[in-house]
């Protein structure tokens, strides 16, 4: 897979964010032709010659070891998981594989039995993609709009990032859309960035870029996130304004495809406790267990 556009967008994007006082560079005199650092300032940082680097930005990474990459990514001041997503996008440009749509990974029936064990935390499970795979009844009530929603794919699941982008009740779910709408585009360019191969990633993306402008903004900025833990306020239909905990955990479901399993928590003894038993209970008999201005209080 030619990946070269998406190491020169990234490289190109996160060059023009740095300054050269935000480097120890002196500004300089005269007027500068581009906005953040030039490529010999970058070249000069990470210890290569110029060539190279413009090479390197024009997307020849294939053969680069991951010292050098690691010099180039210090002297962009990338964090941890853009270093990360640069080195992935080395690796993926070595192999010379065709693209391909890689077959849907089998829940094993014991994943399911360990979510359902989860029984005060809406967990669940995702793909590379954001495909919720699988869930525990709690996290089916949290996500009851995505799963029964109007943006399910063709297998009738639920997608974090088609209900973000392309659902309006997602608007109103999360508290922060913006933040969640970040942070999800982020999740897909650094799966992006690790299997440019995926046929059926590369589709979603070509939705959500083709149907959503809040969608195409956040994919050219080129932001990538790893799974991680974080606190997050939703609005949930049934039960209210909810704010959770959450942990994501990587299972070993399958050797060529990353699967996550997310559980949401409430911090005992916390208002938002009580919803999440008032939501186990509307999951349980489909009707709130208490008046709406209870549960909007």
């Amino acid at each position: 897979m030619d990946n070269r556009s998406d190491i020169r967008d990234f490289l190109a994007t996160r060059r023009a964010r740095l300054t050269p006082e935000q480097v120890g560079l002196p500004a300089g005199g005269g007027r500068r032709r581009v906005s953040g650092l030039r490529r010999e300032e970058v070249a000069v940082r990470a210890g290569v010659s110029t060539e190279w680097y413009t090479r390197l930005e024009k997307g020849h990474i294939s053969g680069i070891s991951d010292d050098v990459l690691e010099a180039v990514a210090r002297a962009l001041q990338l964090d941890e998981e853009e270093t990360a997503y640069l080195l992935e996008l080395a690796r993926a440009a070595r192999p010379k594989s065709p693209t391909r749509r890689r077959r849907a990974v089998k829940v094993d029936p014991s994943v399911q039995w360990l979510l359902d064990s989860m029984s005060m935390s809406a967990a669940f499970v995702t793909n590379g993609r954001l495909d919720m795979v699988a869930a525990n009844a709690l996290g089916r009530a949290l996500y009851f709009e995505l799963l029964n929603g109007p943006v399910r794919d063709g297998a009738g699941r639920g997608n974090l990032a088609r209900y973000t982008f392309l659902d309006p009740s997602s608007r109103r779910f999360y508290a922060d859309w913006d933040a969640a709408a970040d942070t999800t585009a982020a999740l897909l360019r650094a799966e992006a960035g690790r299997n440019p191969n995926d046929k059926a990633l590369r589709e979603l993306v070509g939705e959500l870029s083709t149907l959503s402008p809040e969608f195409r903004t956040r994919w050219a900025a080129h932001n990538v996130r790893l799974h991680h833990g974080g606190l997050k306020r939703f609005q949930h239909h049934a039960v209210g304004p909810l704010e959770l905990t959450y942990h994501p955990l990587t299972l070993p479901i399958s050797m060529h495809e990353a699967h996550t399993l997310t559980a949401y928590v409430a911090a005992p003894g916390s208002n938002s406790e009580d919803k999440l038993k008032l939501l186990a209970s509307w999951a349980a008999t489909g009707t709130p267990a208490t008046s709406a201005s209870d549960v909007t209080a």
